[in-house]
């Protein structure tokens, strides 16, 4: 299945997903050494393969099914030519890294201005519905920024939008280098933030004094 088809959700469909899959990830366990009939593991295979489509849901989503819903400014409340950025951070979204199959989690940033002829706004909520829809997928984190601030440009028209992801891989983390304190940010920008960098500044300075005053 790609990432830019939507089937339908179906209940009965997704059981005989689940159904399908049981006995491949059986084979898995057996092959890694396990004895599926163990107390601990008989149950294991059901609840991985529900767990796996769980982890992918947005690979059935379309970004439409939340951006559709806009609201239109007027003219006394965002002037024209106006650069006020509506900003909404600290987005926390958990993903799979498609190379290992092994999470990765952290923060989105994404601030948009919007267009100002049609001057129309989305719900704050509906971008963090985007978040999570690509994040629902196999992925790397490269991809999955730009398909953000690419599917908030194609619905909503902004003048601008930029998407800052911050994360933890943990396939650096379990394996490999083992590094358990690196994180890996990607930017992705359209629009204005990509011919005016004082917009980009200006949005990378609120994000440095809202995350130096947040309390953990």
């Amino acid at each position: 299945m790609s990432n830019n088809s939507y089937p339908t959700r179906d209940p009965k469909e997704h059981s005989e997903r689940v159904k399908n899959i049981v006995p491949l990830l059986k084979n898995v366990l057996e092959l890694l050494g396990e004895d599926i009939e163990r107390e601990g593991i008989v149950k294991t295979p059901e609840r991985w393969a529900k767990a796996l489509l769980d982890y992918t849901k947005g690979m059935e989503q379309d970004p439409k099914e939340h951006l559709q819903v806009i609201f239109k400014l007027d003219e006394d409340n965002y002037p024209n030519n106006a650069e006020d950025m509506i900003i909404v951070h600290n987005i926390n979204f958990t993903s799979t890294c498609e190379h290992h199959l092994a999470p990765f989690r952290g923060t989105a940033h994404i601030a948009y201005i919007p267009n100002p002829q049609s001057k129309t706004i989305t719900g704050l909520s509906k971008l963090s519905r985007v978040v999570e829809l690509f994040a629902k997928r196999l992925q790397v984190q490269e991809r999955m920024t730009q398909q953000i601030t690419k599917a908030i440009e194609d619905h909503l028209n902004p003048a601008g939008v930029i998407t800052v992801t911050q994360a933890t891989h943990y396939c650096m983390v379990q394996r490999g280098v083992e590094q358990t304190s690196t994180s890996t940010t990607s930017t992705s920008r359209r629009g204005v933030f990509l011919t005016n960098p004082v917009l980009e500044s200006k949005f990378q300075d609120y994000l440095r004094i809202e995350l130096d005053n947040a309390k953990y």
